[in-house]
């Protein structure tokens, strides 16, 4: 993306891949099983249910009988929703880039940040207070880890779509070379 041999229409291709990216990580995090877990295995949650092993024989309860719950499951799928449209968008805004849409895809990714991480705190926070009534360490895992990936990936695209515009001219060779020493 800067003038250091790397050509700028082949590398502006990298931003999409990157929300492709983010949009797998946000997939894995909204199925996966392993948001937490306890260091002896007895129990563990998803987004949606806690599973636990008193017994040895597994019995869920669902995670969206909560409010946080339910708001932390609509925060992540409106931040999930909003990373597809910007996705899509992405392709028109740099397909055309008569249309001036880079920065409004910017700030959409900006929205979904927020949403995300949001949601990424509510979760931990509740379910320590509301389902953690035992005495062991529970370890947030891989879904969770992913939850986060897909935020801090939005974040990086969402600062490039909305800089993006103040260089493309330079970047392209369409402005007048600009020098730092000139005679007087």
């Amino acid at each position: 993306m800067f003038k250091c041999g790397i050509a700028y229409p082949r590398c502006k291709w990298i931003l999409p891949l990157l929300l492709l990216f983010a949009i797998i990580f946000d997939i894995i995090a909204l199925a996966g099983k392993g948001w937490v877990e306890t260091e002896s295995g007895k129990e563990y949650a998803s987004l949606w249910s806690r599973c636990t092993s008193p017994g040895g024989n597994w019995s869920c309860t669902s995670i969206m009988d909560y409010a946080w719950g339910k708001a932390t499951a609509a925060l992540l799928i409106i931040g999930f929703i909003i990373l597809i449209i910007c996705f899509l968008i992405s392709f028109v805004a740099l397909c055309v880039p008569q249309i001036p849409m880079l920065r409004i895809i910017g700030g959409l990714l900006i929205v979904a940040v927020i949403l995300q991480i949001i949601a990424l705190i509510i979760y931990p926070v509740c379910f320590t207070n509301d389902l953690a009534k035992n005495n062991e360490n529970y370890m947030y895992s891989w879904s969770y880890g992913f939850g986060w990936g897909s935020t801090i990936i939005m974040f990086g695209c969402a600062i490039f779509f909305c800089c993006l515009p103040n260089y493309e001219e330079e970047l392209l060779g369409n402005t007048k070379t600009k020098y730092f020493y000139t005679s007087s």
